[in-house]
């Protein structure tokens, strides 16, 4: 048995060097708000190519969903390439797609074994429906394969259940190429290489204004002030009151998940794909870890809550989807809150002469970040302007406090819709096959009328 990484079986906060706050006066290139994901690939690019960078954290780096994620890289957005080919039109869809391909390929860059040791990468991703949609599925292996040169390959419903041994799941789509990795591992990584590179990272310094007119930027904290060129809003509903109508197109989601107790070898009975895998209504997100356990990625909501909370939840879903596993016991549970936009896309682009915005990564999926990261910096040194191609995605309101009970009306709504619908599709399933048994019965039985229980014509009776 291989064990869990420690990111993998302890993601309450990841080790990293001494936090450092912002005590002096600073001027640099490009100050970047919010140490996550976005953040720090942000900074780590523009490090990369030349400028000087400081990041301003308001806590520490990763403390919230950046560092509680499940490290899946595959290419792709949280709206649904049907819905972005119908926003933006079937080429600038395109051109979209391949800036999230680019963004995986950022992150395995990054994700080496040489650059960030202990990543315990997998390959391969599989996307599978509750529903029966085999007619649909060689449309969209073409649409894919053909419109927007992705690797992928379909598979029918006795492959997915031969991987996945449960009968709620029908067909799939494999991304051969997609991987996974350890998230909070690669965070502290990311942190790392951005340090090498010369950027500079100040914890508990949260930014209380800011002042973007100017050739220089002023920002202010609690102990110092930084000037720069450039600013990157990367801190999505955490911004607070210095960018309060930026956090409001954001819609607050708490998403939880859990890690098991070793399953040991009754794990093989029941899953033995290797990668992510993923429902296509977005309900359930789960891969083995440390070789006999299972990450979940559970229930989510609107406001904050304990993850432990939803340990037993979470536990309930593992059974109803696998029940030979039997009782499954959770080991730890973690959680973090993302900001979800109205329209399903990522927010990236330059909001004013200078000021940048990179947010709005809720259901996005971690290539997105790194995409996000390259975008901006060559928006800023080379003014290269496919940031464009996110303008139709504009910031949107969120609605507040009656927006965030509505989306989770709306959330309730859609799981209660899917697990309908997979039911459904569960029953018609059985009705087939119990109609494919009395059609076998009543063949068998006219076969056996036919030959023996009646006299054939060419038998003669007594008179």
């Amino acid at each position: 048995m291989t064990p869990a990484s420690a990111s993998e079986t302890n993601r309450s906060e990841a080790a990293g060097p001494e936090r450092t706050r912002l005590t002096i006066n600073l001027d640099v290139d490009v100050c970047v708000v919010g140490a996550g994901l976005a953040g720090l690939s942000v900074a780590l690019e523009a490090a990369r190519r030349g400028a000087s960078v400081a990041v301003l954290e308001g806590r520490h780096v990763g403390w919230n969903a950046s560092g509680n994620q499940m490290g899946t890289v595959m290419p792709g957005f949280g709206l649904p390439l049907a819905d972005l080919i119908e926003r933006v039109g079937l080429e600038d869809a395109r051109e979209l797609w391949a800036l999230s391909q680019q963004g995986a390929e950022a992150v395995r860059a990054n994700a080496t074994e040489e650059r960030m040791p202990g990543l315990s990468r997998s390959d391969g991703a599989l996307q599978v429906s509750n529903v029966d949609v085999g007619d649909r599925l060689i449309a969209r292996l073409q649409m894919l394969g053909e419109d927007f040169d992705t690797e992928v390959d379909g598979w029918q419903i006795d492959r997915v259940r031969d991987a996945l041994k449960t009968k709620r799941y029908f067909h799939g789509v494999h991304y051969p190429r997609a991987f996974q990795i350890d998230g909070p591992a690669y965070l502290q990584g990311l942190a790392a290489l951005a340090r090498q590179a010369g950027v500079r990272i100040y914890e508990d310094t949260p930014v209380i204004s800011f002042d973007a007119a100017g050739i220089r930027k002023r920002i202010v904290t609690p102990s110092a002030r930084l000037r720069a060129s450039q600013i990157v809003l990367a801190g999505n509903i955490h911004l607070g009151e210095p960018a309060l109508r930026l956090s409001q197109t954001l819609l607050p989601v708490w998403r939880f998940g859990a890690i098991t107790e070793p399953l040991g070898e009754r794990l093989a009975e029941a899953i033995t794909f290797p990668g992510s895998v993923t429902d296509t209504d977005g309900i359930d997100l789960f891969r083995i870890v440390g070789g006999d356990r299972l990450m979940w990625s559970g229930p989510e909501t609107t406001w904050e809550a304990r993850p432990q909370r939803f340990a037993g939840a979470i536990a309930r879903r593992i059974r109803t989807l696998f029940p030979q596993l039997g009782k499954v016991a959770i080991a730890e549970t973690f959680g973090g809150a993302v900001g979800q936009t109205v329209h399903g896309m990522p927010q990236i682009g330059e909001l004013r002469r200078g000021l940048w915005v990179a947010s709005g990564f809720g259901r996005q999926g971690l290539n997105t970040t790194a995409m996000a990261g390259r975008l901006i910096v060559s928006g800023i040194l080379d003014r290269d302007d496919r940031w464009k191609l996110f303008s139709p995605f504009e910031l949107v309101w969120a609605g507040g406090r009656t927006g965030r009970i509505a989306g989770h009306g709306i959330g309730i709504w859609n799981r209660q819709s899917a697990a309908l619908a997979g039911t459904l599709a569960r029953y018609r399933e059985g009705a087939k096959a119990r109609e494919w048994i009395r059609e076998q019965r009543l063949a068998e039985a006219n076969l056996r009328a036919g030959t023996g229980g009646s006299p054939s014509p060419d038998e003669g009776t007594d008179g």
